[in-house]
């Protein structure tokens, strides 16, 4: 393949036809636009997209569009956009249109994708094949620095794998990253001396794009062993940068927060699967992607799909994490994990710190849920000797 191959989905407006519906959109992405210009050369027409076909789907058409490896920056993300995913969204001629995926040429991949991924992250944690149960700190925002560290502490030796910021906590006079990492790291600290159990805080280093690596490279010389990165609101481009500085040698956990408003609408916007596909291009070793049975669940065949992405074979670069948040508890590990795999982690905010017990009980509960699906043993069958997971599936069942 030397072309970007996109596909679409699409619904015609007024006596368009499908055929000419996706050759406009073909036309507005290239070299085309709304009337005959005089200024179109004809060494211009090589730049031209194609329409490779177009085919019945539901209430509306797919069509693949070819686009020309010469209309793409190597390199540059955000101009990449700007071409599958850019003016298309308002076309006249166009009631709906969705982005679905995308496939790029080895030419235009000059990317090494995680620096760590799936096999990195689990060397560091020392676990094989279970999936990494997390966290989140909640509330979202308020806690100050010591308390924040007193929950982290707690979920710690509960369990957890993986401790994070929200996407609203980053660098807040309430809470700064300079006061709440380092006390942060000494409890997770304290809590590795007791339990043996290494836990990654993914701290939250959002911001203006440049600024981002500074900030970054701060937090781990406070000592982060994991950074956060909102990727929709802070930029692919800043992600990109995060990944190919050197100096960022821990790894790098993905937020998707706004992502609902291009991927909810399923005829309309951008679909989750490409933005997975550039999240592990650009250096992402973790990335949410969703449940199956949370507060924000989607169809299982979109998930699936959309962590496979990140996990097969791609320009031999690492696996990515999926990460499955939103709405998660103890009740609904086995559903996740069945539909889902292992090879996953299972994010916990309110299921964790909303355990009867706290915070801790509430992680204990999580693993537990967890080694009954490595076991192969149902959670409430499981609970009858596990007294943490036994309350928390009384208190939100397995539903």
């Amino acid at each position: 393949m030397s072309d970007v191959i996109a596909s679409y989905y699409f619904r015609p407006r007024g006596d368009t036809t499908p055929e000419e519906a996706a050759q406009a959109l073909a036309d507005e992405e290239t070299t085309g636009t709304w009337t005959g210009i005089t200024t179109r050369m004809e060494y211009v027409k090589h730049l031209d997209g194609s329409v490779l076909d177009v085919t019945p789907s539901g209430k509306g058409y797919i069509t693949r569009i070819s686009y020309p490896a010469d209309v793409f920056e190597p390199g540059n993300v955000p101009q990449y956009l700007s071409v599958v995913a850019g003016n298309l969204f308002g076309l006249s001629r166009l009631e709906v249109v969705r982005f679905l995926d995308f496939a790029l040429p080895d030419s235009l991949v000059p990317f090494r994708g995680p620096k760590y991924g799936i096999p990195g992250v689990r060397r560091m944690m020392g676990t094989t094949k279970r999936p990494h149960v997390g966290t989140i700190i909640k509330p979202k925002v308020g806690l100050t620095p010591d308390d924040t560290a007193a929950v982290a502490y707690q979920a710690a030796i509960g369990g957890v794998d993986l401790i994070k910021d929200d996407e609203t906590l980053t660098d807040q006079k309430f809470c700064p990253i300079e006061e709440r990492l380092p006390k942060v790291m000494a409890k997770l600290e304290e809590a590795r001396d007791e339990t043996g159990h290494q836990v990654l805080y993914a701290v939250n280093i959002t911001t203006r794009g440049d600024q981002i690596v500074e900030r970054a490279e701060h937090a781990i010389e406070l000592g982060a062993n994991m950074i956060m990165i909102d990727v929709i609101t802070a930029g692919f481009g800043a992600l990109q940068a995060l990944g190919e500085e050197p100096g960022i040698r821990v790894p790098i956990h993905v937020h998707r927060t706004m992502h609902a408003a291009m991927t909810r609408n399923p005829e309309h916007g951008i679909a989750m699967r490409p933005l997975a596909r550039l999240v592990r291009m650009l250096g992402g070793d973790q990335l949410h992607t969703g449940t199956v049975s949370g507060k924000m669940a989607h169809a299982a065949e979109e998930v699936t799909g959309d962590n496979r992405v990140l996990t097969e074979q791609a320009f031999g670069m690492q696996p990515t994490f999926p990460v499955s948040s939103g709405g998660l508890h103890p009740g609904k590990v086995e559903k996740e994990l069945a539909t889902l795999g292992t090879d996953m982690i299972l994010q916990a905010g309110g299921g964790i710190h909303g355990h009867p017990a706290g915070t801790a009980a509430g992680a204990r509960a999580m693993r537990q849920a967890v080694d009954a699906f490595m076991a192969g043993i149902p959670a409430r069958e499981y609970a009858k000797d596990h007294f943490e997971l036994e309350q928390a599936l009384k208190l939100w069942g397995t539903g």
